[in-house]
């Protein structure tokens, strides 16, 4: 079976996330992300050229859990895919993309944390193990080979 993939973006959150409300009423996190870009030079060394900005958003629960996760500065890794966008700003029409994170997660290799490892839902965890049926004790069958 092939292994499915989605696009990924890591990045800094580069503005205050935002929590609003698509027109059905779901959540709908905001963040403007920025993406920093590198060179590698013929000496092995890199050089750090123009940052890029970019709008990244979420939707429903992901989107309440990130806005009460994610700040201003913090690194990230997220996964989902990318779509063009229309919008108007300042009377002009203005044609863009985001990237629709699915999920999200800080980006371990730039950020210091605990992990909480305890279940969200006590009963997640309490489901009994499992356990062979019972079977009826059997005499053993002896096998006799004759010569």
């Amino acid at each position: 079976m092939a292994i499915r993939t989605q696009e990924s973006f890591s990045g800094f959150i580069a503005s205050d996330p935002q929590l609003s409300q698509t027109s059905k009423g779901d959540p709908r996190f905001y963040a403007r992300v920025g993406k920093e870009h590198f060179r590698r030079e013929d000496d092995g060394s890199f050089t750090q050229t123009e940052t890029t900005y970019h709008h990244l958003v979420m939707f429903g629960r992901s989107a309440e859990h990130a806005h009460a996760r994610f700040a201003k500065g913090d690194n990230f890794i997220a996964e989902g895919y990318t779509r063009e966008v229309n919008y108007e700003r300042g009377g002009q029409a203005v044609e863009s993309e985001e990237f629709v994170a699915k999920k999200i997660g800080h980006d371990a290799a730039r950020t210091r944390y605990e992990v909480d490892r305890t279940p969200r839902r006590a009963a997640e965890r309490e489901a009994p193990g499992f356990e062979p049926p019972a079977r009826p004790a059997q005499a053993p069958q002896s096998t006799a080979i004759g010569l």
